[in-house]
């Protein structure tokens, strides 16, 4: 057998063996996913998880409630600067019609 020939049956073999393990730790994985113990833990994580979720949900909820209270101040607050802008307009207007009575007289 020469040398070519003997490292090209090694490669198939060696690709074989690949395979082969692959296979191997995959079943051995899936048995362990799927252990008692492995279920416990998972069921574990995902209370964790959920409780996780809720604390997160209570955040934002709180933020949100906030972000609508300052929305709510920061519309007072316009209307209240809308206002007096509308009072000094009609007082310039008043005094604007004064000066033009009092020209005319």
């Amino acid at each position: 057998m020469c040398g070519k020939e003997r490292d090209r049956k090694m490669s198939i073999w060696g690709t074989v063996g690949k395979i082969a393990c692959g296979f191997a730790i995959g079943t051995a994985g899936v048995k362990i996913l799927s252990s008692k113990d492995a279920k416990k833990c998972y069921t574990h994580v995902t209370a964790a998880v959920l409780r996780c979720k809720d604390t997160v949900m209570e955040t934002v909820t709180n933020i949100k409630e906030n972000c609508e209270d300052i929305s709510a101040d920061a519309k007072e607050i316009n209307e209240e600067r809308y206002e007096k802008d509308r009072e000094r307009e009609i007082e310039n207007a008043k005094a604007v019609l004064e000066n033009a009575a009092n020209a005319e007289a």
